[in-house]
């Protein structure tokens, strides 16, 4: 059973599946930052000086000037600023993968198109002397 493992493991497509989940893992934190540090300020100051992360909507009906965390100390929110953040990234990081993909896609057709024709295969001698033979019968 350990060697089964080892055989399936070591394949190149579960290798390649592992090193994809860490560097996609490592990429979602710099799109991350990218968005919380760099996008949303920028959204927050175009929309007067907004912090996208705070904003919710009491559902027990606390008011709405305390911060995100203290309101969901105090009972239930509805955290669309959160949500808001959240889906920029998404968009950010679906776009980037769509970027990366279609260029993979570019550099495999281009791959595909500089590699020549195969040459036709040689027909064994023996092949010709029997169509020789059969083209001959015919007459």
């Amino acid at each position: 059973m350990m060697q089964e493992f080892k055989a399936f493991a070591s394949k190149g497509n579960v290798v390649d599946l592992a090193v994809g989940v860490i560097i996609g893992g490592a990429f979602g934190k710099i799109v991350e930052s990218l968005v919380g540090d760099v996008v949303m300020p920028i959204i927050g100051r175009i929309f007067g000086g907004l912090d996208f992360s705070n904003y919710y909507l009491p559902l027990n009906g606390q008011s709405t000037s305390m911060t995100l965390i203290e309101a969901k100390k105090a009972g239930g929110v509805l955290a669309y600023g959160s949500f808001i953040t959240v889906s920029v990234n998404f968009l950010i990081l679906a776009f980037i993968i769509f970027q990366m993909v279609r260029l993979f896609n570019k550099l495999k057709q281009a791959e595909a198109k500089s590699e020549p024709a195969p040459a036709p295969a040689v027909t064994p001698e023996d092949v010709l002397l029997l169509r020789e033979i059969r083209d001959s019968l015919k007459k």
